[in-house]
């Protein structure tokens, strides 16, 4: 496996980016990337770009140090994509495609690469657990062991879902010997809910609605409904999780008001439906187990192109 200092040796300027709406890999994979060229490469001008991380990711140390503005002029010698292809890279894709050699880092199976360089390796549960690999052991220190492990745990529902391997677990085990408080960034980072939070899961759970035989259930937040429970999308993470865990569903839709007839949607599966297929239908991506897409169109008129394509699984069983 190639080494990641090998593929930016001699660079002047590196940038890390990764997808828009970043989830908990993505922001951990960018900072523990992020901290660990900064301490192997001092001399060199190393950047950050994401949308503003949620404040539960606070913890990350420099977090603060993440850029939300692009420097659309700078030309940058090695600019690496994490866990998304370009198309996802939101204002930083430009910069990324004019930079002078990409690399892309990545685990979901949607991707097929976008780089001079590409990884992509669906087996590996998240990317920031590729990551670790692609790095010497020996130059990680407590910083980057607490930014990877954040990245895993949330990719991996704290080391429950099906996506966790022995390798996972062992990769885990040698963060944790860093002696950072992994249970307490568990509990503020994956668990703990605002008081809002939990009212608006509360009522997206409520109004869900089972359907194809109580296979699927499905729910919806609109933005009036976002209004007048004051959150934004960062405040709906975990939903779609929580209506996975109905006894009998084998898959779970959740959605959310973006735009006039636009919503984003969100899809998880016990397995017995290829979610991935499903979103790659209408643009998105994922993995088996969880994937997303963006919909145009009323919130029935998708949940009934959903369910054609849900349907056609459950007919090839």
């Amino acid at each position: 496996m190639m080494k990641i200092m090998d593929e930016v040796k001699g660079a002047k300027s590196i940038a890390v980016s990764g997808h828009v709406r970043p989830d908990g890999d993505c922001v951990g994979s960018v900072m523990g990337l992020y901290l660990y060229l900064k301490k192997e490469m001092p001399e060199a001008q190393v950047d950050a770009y994401l949308e503003k991380p949620a404040e539960i990711f606070g913890c990350i140390d420099h977090i603060e140090e993440i850029k939300s503005e692009v420097n659309t002029e700078q030309v940058y010698d090695v600019f690496i994509a994490l866990d998304t292809a370009a198309d996802r890279l939101g204002n930083a894709e430009p910069v990324y495609r004019r930079a002078n050699k990409k690399i892309n880092i990545d685990h979901h199976v949607s991707n097929r690469g976008c780089g001079d360089v590409s990884i992509v390796e669906p087996q590996r549960s998240s990317t920031a657990e590729l990551l670790y690999d692609l790095m010497d052991p020996e130059k990680i220190d407590v910083q980057i062991a607490k930014a990877i492990y954040i990245g895993i745990i949330h990719d991996t529902g704290v080391l429950r879902y099906s996506n966790t391997s022995p390798r996972t677990l062992q990769i885990a085990a040698e963060l944790v010997k860093f002696g950072f408080n992994f249970s307490e960034i568990i509990e503020e980072t994956f668990f703990e809910r605002t008081y809002l939070q939990t009212q608006i899961m509360g009522r997206a759970i409520l109004e869900s609605v089972r359907f194809m035989n109580d296979r699927c259930i499905v729910s919806m937040v609109s933005r009036r409904m976002m209004e007048f429970y004051r959150v934004t999308p960062k405040d709906l993470d975990g939903i779609v999780n929580h209506l996975q865990s109905v006894k009998g569903v084998d898959c779970s839709i959740f959605m959310y008001e973006t735009g006039t007839l636009e919503y984003k949607v969100s899809m998880r599966s016990n397995g017995r439906v290829d979610v991935s297929a499903v979103a790659l239908k209408f643009g998105g991506g994922g993995h088996v187990r969880a994937a997303g897409c963006t919909m145009n169109g009323t919130y029935h008129d998708n949940i009934n192109n959903l369910s054609i394509e849900i349907a056609e699984q459950f007919k090839n069983e």
